[in-house]
């Protein structure tokens, strides 16, 4: 999850990202020029490149248009998923109970962002809400470090959203590629 000042500094992170390992990328419409640092991230075909904190129809279908290949919410909204759906692409809607994972997945979701874990537990409430919907994919977000990547992922997560842990605007290009190697290494040792 990549959240920066501009679209440049944006962009330079994600591709020190990509360096170290991680092949997709979310970058939030927080961003200043958030469009623009999707359109020139799109341009690797190596890199999945979708966009974040998307609130509503219109801001998704402008991501899609600016080539976003996937759209994540840290909320449900209907039209939102409806508008993913039509446009057949790949929607991460934000839920944190178990009804409203049922509804965002049963609208349309294609996996579950479920925002903010670590408010109610982190893996541990994953695993509780993966208990009795094994068959929802979801996706935690908030609390994903290098020490609980692990236990998210064998907690049945699909994904997960890494923010600063991962993305901190205080680290060097070379210090970001290392701790994004750090994570892939992790995350590929459970596959």
């Amino acid at each position: 999850v990549v959240r920066a000042s501009s679209a440049e500094v944006a962009v330079r992170m994600a591709e020190a990202l990509v360096e170290g390992g991680i092949d997709v990328l979310e970058i939030t419409m927080t961003v200043p020029g958030a469009l623009e640092a999707i359109r020139e991230l799109t341009k690797n075909d190596r890199v999945l490149v979708g966009a974040g904190t998307v609130l509503d129809a219109s801001v998704a279908e402008d991501c899609i248009e600016a080539g976003a290949q996937f759209i994540v919410s840290p909320g449900f909204s209907v039209d939102t998923v409806r508008a993913c759906n039509a446009a057949s692409i790949v929607v991460a809607p934000g839920a944190l109970t178990p009804t409203e994972v049922i509804i965002a997945f049963q609208a349309g979701g294609d996996v579950i962002k479920i925002f903010p874990c670590d408010a109610l537990g982190g893996a541990s409430y994953l695993k509780s809400l993966k208990a009795p919907l094994p068959h929802i994919p979801l996706m935690p977000t908030g609390g994903v470090t290098l020490a609980t990547l692990a236990d998210f992922l064998n907690a049945g997560a699909v994904a997960v959203g890494v923010g600063s842990s991962l993305v901190d605007p205080k680290l060097s290009r070379a210090q970001l590629i290392e701790r994004a190697r750090e994570f892939s290494r992790i995350a590929q040792g459970l596959n």
